[in-house]
């Protein structure tokens, strides 16, 4: 009988729809077959065993959906098509951005190197002479 559930449902479809019964049998869910006590010793009350029985019988109230594709080529292509003309431009808005900054960064350059702004690089000695003229006794 499971090998005709099988036909119509995936081994996923089965495994989920099996699981989520036995979990609501589990936490005593009222039995949707009439089974008797002998029958459920049987199946040593197992809610797994018990689910899989009521799927076998189609007493089961549990459907599934499964979303399928739409066709939607047409507006695929639109949609292509006009995002090959918007990024050329923003690539172009970017480059003309960047050639800006570039431009603005060599004349703020050029400016410092001008004012005579740039700081040398400290030495050693320098250091030193700083010391020796803090050590000098204040009075």
């Amino acid at each position: 009988m499971i090998e005709e559930l099988e036909e119509k449902f995936t081994k996923y479809e089965l495994a989920r729809i099996l699981g989520a019964r036995a979990l609501q049998l589990a936490m005593d869910a009222p039995y949707l077959l009439n089974i008797d006590e002998a029958e459920l010793d049987r199946m040593d009350y197992n809610p797994l065993k018990i689910a899989e029985e009521e799927l076998e019988k189609g007493v089961l109230p549990i459907t599934v959906k499964r979303p399928l594709p739409k066709k939607l080529e047409g507006a695929l292509k639109k949609e292509k098509k006009e995002e090959k003309k918007e990024p050329s431009l923003e690539i172009k808005e970017e480059k003309v951005e960047d050639k800006k900054i570039e431009v603005e960064e060599e004349r703020e350059e050029e400016e410092i190197k001008e004012e005579g702004e740039i700081m040398e690089l400290a030495k050693p000695e320098d250091e030193v002479e700083e010391e020796n003229v803090s050590e000098e006794p204040s009075m």
